[in-house]
């Protein structure tokens, strides 16, 4: 269980900075398309809205796509081998922002769609509520199962109290009449309990941190074919930073804690119940 929850921590935290990296990358980025249009020159369009998006502030540098790139987007669609001039493709210009705080999107929108004929300026905002959209829930989504495999280890520790202490009842029986305090019989069970959860956190945690460092090894090969080229492309290599690995040892302090903690509060239950 405590090597599930460090996994569980470890994957979301991958998934969650990948998604922070696309919309830092699209924030800090705007994309002017040019539609091709009867009497249109599309190189002569191209040159003057390259010239005119670098003249608004907060412009770091603006490129076209070549016909290589263009042609590289298309091909899982048309395949390989394209002839951009003779196909109505629409041409993309990346613009860069550098200093977000003095770009004025709106003012570029109005201004690029007025000069230039058939253009459009496109801010990925979609995506990035898309993307926020998607990291959030999967953030939701492994903190309910964290919440589960938590519980369940409580449950687990709750029942293997209650073994330990029937395996020893006459033991505590015999303490608890001849005037052992409780909290003396519980401290007992409890730093048994939290060694063992300790243990099994460290195992747990180290365990984690090994298939980490293998899928990150593995991350960039064709190991888990067409669906993992899938997913690496999603959210780039796989690779746990310092807040995933802080996770893990967070996890394997609260596993030993809790594991005390449940120990204690069911021998104090089971002496109650003796009274």
């Amino acid at each position: 269980m405590s090597f599930l929850a460090c996994l569980t921590v470890g994957s979301v935290s991958v998934v969650n900075d990948a998604a922070n990296d696309w919309t830092n990358d699209l924030v800090r980025e705007v994309t002017v398309q040019i539609r091709p249009a009867d009497g249109i020159n599309m190189m002569q369009e191209i040159e003057k809205t390259l010239a005119l998006v670098q003249e608004f502030s907060g412009v770091g540098g603006a490129r076209a796509l070549s016909n290589e790139e263009t042609g590289d987007l298309l091909q899982p669609w048309l395949g390989a081998g394209l002839s951009l001039e003779e196909l109505p493709i629409p041409r993309l210009i990346l613009v860069e922002i550098n200093e977000p705080a003095l770009f004025n999107l709106a003012e570029m929108k109005e201004q690029v769609e007025k000069d230039i004929r058939a253009a459009t300026v496109d801010d990925h905002r979609l995506w990035t509520r898309q993307l926020s959209a998607m990291a959030n829930g999967v953030v939701v989504g492994g903190l309910v199962i964290l919440v589960l495999v938590l519980f369940s280890m409580v449950l687990s520790v709750v029942f293997a109290t209650r073994a330990a202490m029937s395996g020893n009842k006459d033991v505590v029986e015999v303490l608890h009449f001849v005037g052992a305090e409780d909290r003396f019989i519980a401290g007992e069970f409890q730093r048994h309990f939290l060694v063992l959860g300790l243990k099994g956190g460290v195992i747990g945690g180290a365990v984690a941190c090994l298939c980490f460092f293998v899928f990150g090894l593995l991350g960039g090969s064709d190991a888990f074919g067409f669906g993992g080229g899938q997913l690496q492309a999603l959210i780039g290599p796989f690779s746990v930073g310092a807040p995933g690995y802080f996770g893990v040892l967070a996890i394997v302090f609260l596993v030993a804690v809790l594991t005390a903690l449940t120990s204690r509060l069911a021998v104090h239950s089971h002496l109650a119940e003796i009274d």
